[in-house]
């Protein structure tokens, strides 16, 4: 039996290894492809004289890489492994395969408190900190609906993120309406397609902090959420604090959701689908699951990024793509019986 554990645990760090690798392989390839392509030689005069580029590439090379694709390249990567991250475990706390940062309302929430401080002209940090508090109001007004209805069924709290979502949605109008056509509502919108074309080093650095805290505070308690999905009285017998550790998960989840918003916009589907890929590779133990589907969040939004900027004149809003890809890849996951749906 030990043996056999041990096996399996070196698949899982193989598994671990291999997408990690692939990741790097994708940050190259997003590095070196755009309208003003780098060469095979230029990337490795980048990784070879990362902090002494001088005498190695050319004034309009090192501002390309430093100031247009790096910061998307970072940007892409922990956007798409918090948006997975959080989706992870959201499924897990909820016991419904069909939860996500969206279906809860959380990004609706996030996006409309970032319009709501747009609209009243505050900066950065203003609007990350009305994003997080947005996605933290949609996400509680959520699970309080199923409450007062009494139940825990999966359907019911669906259909609150649903209505929790839609109202968001109204506010995000109403605010879009009032909004300055020139200067605020062009903003707005970019919130709600989803972009990474804004993202600089300084407003990456703003919410890199939250968005890894919340990271490594997930990480930590992912061998705690295969008991926080069970019920609740087997999780009690078997010692979990359901309201303190629940609360803790729902307010990481929630921060990587709305700090992921500040930077890229409301982008869908990556919270609901990436989840289910990493456990159809992984299998159902949250432990492997979580940091399986952080790596493939990651290569997912950078692949879809790489994409948005290249394949047409005008970059391609990352919310479009999602939805394009997201939805027949969540489709085949259904026809393969792979998500229970309960």
């Amino acid at each position: 039996m030990a043996h056999i554990q041990k096996k399996h645990q070196l698949s899982n760090r193989q598994l671990i290894g291999g997408s990690s690798l692939l990741l790097l392989v994708v940050a190259l390839v997003a590095l070196s492809v755009g309208r003003y392509p780098l060469s095979a030689t230029t990337i490795s005069r980048f990784l070879l004289h990362p902090l002494h580029l001088a005498p190695a590439l050319s004034a309009t090379d090192q501002q390309i890489i430093f100031e247009l694709r790096l910061p998307r390249i970072i940007a892409a990567a922990v956007i798409g492994a918090a948006l997975a991250i959080s989706g992870t475990a959201f499924q897990a706390i909820f016991h419904n395969p069909l939860v996500s940062p969206d279906l809860l309302g959380v990004s609706n929430g996030a996006a409309a408190g970032a319009a709501l401080a747009i609209i009243l002209g505050a900066h950065t940090t203003g609007i990350q900190f009305s994003a997080f508090i947005g996605g933290l109001l949609a996400v509680t007004a959520a699970i309080t609906i199923q409450r007062l209805l009494h139940t825990r069924g999966s359907l019911t709290l669906v259909l609150a993120g649903i209505i929790i979502s839609g109202f968001m949605q109204a506010i995000i109008g109403l605010l879009k309406y009032v909004a300055d056509p020139d200067q605020q509502l062009p903003s707005i919108t970019y919130w709600q397609l989803g972009s990474l074309e804004k993202v600089t080093l300084t407003n990456l650095g703003l919410n890199l902090p939250t968005l890894i805290l919340a990271g490594i505070v997930l990480y930590a308690l992912r061998w705690r959420l295969n008991l926080l999905s069970l019920n609740p009285l087997e999780a009690t017998t078997l010692g979990a604090n359901l309201r303190l550790e629940q609360g803790i998960v729902i307010l990481c989840a929630t921060i990587l959701t709305a700090s992921a918003v500040c930077l890229s916009g409301t982008i869908g589907w990556i919270g609901l689908v990436i989840p289910h890929a990493a456990r159809l590779v992984s299998g159902q133990n949250n432990a492997k699951s979580l940091p399986l589907a952080a790596i493939f969040g990651a290569i997912f939004l950078l692949l879809l990024d790489s994409l948005a900027r290249t394949v047409s004149a005008g970059e391609i809003p990352l919310g479009i793509l999602t939805g394009f890809i997201g939805t027949p890849l969540f489709v085949w996951l259904l026809l393969k019986k792979r998500v229970t749906l309960s």
